[in-house]
């Protein structure tokens, strides 16, 4: 299956965020900008009207941002390296694919939890495994609206405790990825135009061109917003930073099938049931490159995550 260049908005438009305008946003921002609140509420007021801007800010989250640990920095987690695993857990595998690639671990005591509005196991580790294309190339991309690539990522939870050693990883696979350690920094996170909340908030019952009239979908402040969140995009919890739509929808309509209409109601509502458990872009700066240069997201339903069902979380990927 080809990799998706877009997936569609809920209102049947096609998403705006890939390609030449990802790449004249890049050459426009340069370097990521420090975010916060106030950050945040800057923007709302300079272009939404009072009536949208309260609401729009409501709908902000936190995020455990990721970013390269340096210096005295606490280490919450590593970017690629080599997984430390139980001497009885076998490397994952798609099976008829192939072993899946090390993406990342994250030390749950270390993370920022009490900032946080999801709920993270309070010790262990979660480590990240994906099919990155490595072994075939891209052909069998691993993507949230298509079941069949579902076994093609993996997170495991490691209580704390648990007695493990460095995995070097199978014969296919690369074994010269570098190891960044990684910190974290509680940020705001804006859900986007095409959000289902967005939708839900704002758009419900508007036609496609009034919707796409509606200042929260304004390029202006779209772009805005968006420049906020640019660089590699590590985080845990909060809305994801995304390339090609949202990601929520894109879970919704791998579990409901092909046949559900991407403007149906059962498909937002569905969307509205999944959190953002984790998104780890590439670092091409470190060398850590996953694919097409594109970027991971982690997805998980509030009841699973409670739960601790970890195997349950479905990945996509975006470029």
């Amino acid at each position: 299956m080809p990799r998706p260049c877009a997936q569609r908005r809920p209102d049947g438009a096609v998403g705006r965020r890939c390609g030449a305008a990802l790449s004249a946003v890049r050459c426009i921002i340069g370097e990521m900008t420090d975010r916060s609140h106030e950050t945040m509420r800057v923007l709302a007021q300079r272009h939404l009207p009072p009536d949208v801007r309260e609401r729009w800010l409501e709908l902000l989250r936190p995020t455990a941002r990721l970013l390269p640990a340096s210096g005295s920095d606490r280490v919450v987690g590593r970017l690629g390296g080599l997984p430390r695993l139980p001497a009885e857990v076998a490397w994952p595998v798609w099976e008829g694919r192939g072993p899946l690639t090390f993406i990342a671990s994250v030390d749950c005591a270390q993370l920022p939890l009490d900032a946080l509005d999801i709920r993270l196991p309070t010790d262990g580790t979660l480590l990240f495994f994906c099919f990155d294309g490595q072994i075939d190339q891209g052909a069998a991309p691993v993507i949230a609206v298509d079941r069949d690539t579902w076994p093609g990522a993996r997170v495991l939870h490691l209580p704390a405790g648990t007695e493990c050693a460095e995995r070097q990883p199978p014969p296919r696979l690369r074994a010269d990825v570098r190891s960044v350690p990684l910190t974290a920094r509680v940020e705001p996170t804006a859900a986007s135009g095409e959000h289902p909340l967005i939708h839900e908030a704002f758009l419900a019952g508007l036609t496609s061109e009034a919707a796409d009239d509606h200042p929260v979908n304004s390029e202006e402040f779209e772009e805005a917003v968006w420049a906020e969140g640019w660089g590699p995009g590590h985080r845990i919890g909060g809305h994801a930073w995304t390339l090609q739509g949202p990601v929520e929808i894109e879970a919704a309509a791998g579990v409901l099938g092909a046949e559900v209409a991407w403007d149906s109601p059962e498909l937002l509502d569905e969307a509205k049931g999944w959190l953002l458990l984790a998104q780890i872009d590439c670092e091409e700066a470190e060398g850590v490159v996953w694919d097409d240069t594109g970027a991971l997201y982690w997805l998980i339903r509030p009841e699973d995550l409670a739960a601790r069902s970890f195997d349950r979380a479905i990945c996509t990927f975006q470029c």
